[in-house]
């Protein structure tokens, strides 16, 4: 990986070679580098793929990565037909299909705050949000003392250098945002996972093209980037059109105190 010859090509700019050798070669510099060019972009395109819960998944979308983080995915569900779901910080949004919609009042989202319902869906999708985020698997790297380089790799025909580390939970949750994190950690918890291993690829620009993480026996993801900065706009569903969870379970725990019979 060491960089050789002249350290700039015809036109005055660095090697390509070089920019791949300084990423390996200046560990702690270049992952604080990655951070920073990572933090600037708004947006990026992503794919994802892997088991969670024991669970197949594939899901493929937009992450706009101004605050609050937004995202906006389709992913297959148990029967294999697309589903849409955005969330909007803490809150996500599940589009219910079209021949389920009258069973909901003709609402076309099911929305859930994570921050309000603690249901296993949500915190499941809490988890896999921050795993898409591609900071977040960057800021572990650099706060995680064994980081190594695995070498030069292509990845989806982009030139990358492969990094990797085995972290203990603690430093792992320490990257999350507060929302986030008394979920997962539940869940870490709940499935004895005391450490999570990270593989990252990055480009000559300094930008995440590939993250695999994997916790335990609870879950393996790779996640693909492309496409950064690109515009996007993911918006809140609006209220007329939404079924909010939350008021579904006041309407549940009402009826209960109805007599039967």
């Amino acid at each position: 990986m060491a960089a050789c010859g002249s350290n700039t090509g015809p036109s005055g700019e660095p090697k390509q070679e070089n920019i791949l050798g300084q990423l390996a070669s200046d560990l702690k510099g270049s992952l604080q580098k990655i951070v920073d060019t990572t933090d600037k972009a708004d947006s990026v395109t992503m794919t994802m793929e892997g088991t969670t819960a024991g669970e197949k998944m594939k899901m493929q979308g937009m992450l706009d990565l101004r605050e609050p983080v937004k995202a906006e995915m389709t992913m297959e569900g148990p029967d294999g037909a697309p589903t849409t779901v955005r969330m909007i910080g803490p809150v996500f949004y599940v589009e219910v299909p079209e021949a389920d919609r009258a069973d909901m009042g003709g609402k076309r989202w099911f929305k859930m705050d994570l921050s309000a319902a603690g249901a296993q869906g949500g915190m499941d999708f809490a988890k896999q949000l921050e795993e898409i985020d591609p900071t977040k698997q960057v800021k572990t790297l650099l706060a995680t003392e064994g980081t190594t380089v695995v070498g030069e790799e292509t990845v989806n025909g982009v030139r990358t250098v492969h990094y990797t580390v085995t972290t203990p939970v603690a430093t792992y949750l320490g990257q999350l945002d507060a929302d986030a994190r008394k979920l997962v950690e539940e869940q870490l918890t709940k499935n004895g996972v005391k450490e999570v291993k990270i593989d990252l690829w990055v480009d000559e620009q300094y930008l995440p093209r590939r993250a695999h993480v994997v916790m335990g026996t609870m879950s393996d993801t790779k996640i693909d980037y492309t496409d950064y900065g690109k515009p996007v706009n993911i918006e809140t569903p609006a209220a007329s059109e939404t079924a909010d969870f939350a008021e579904m379970l006041k309407g549940l725990e009402g009826l209960e105190g109805l007599p039967t019979g």
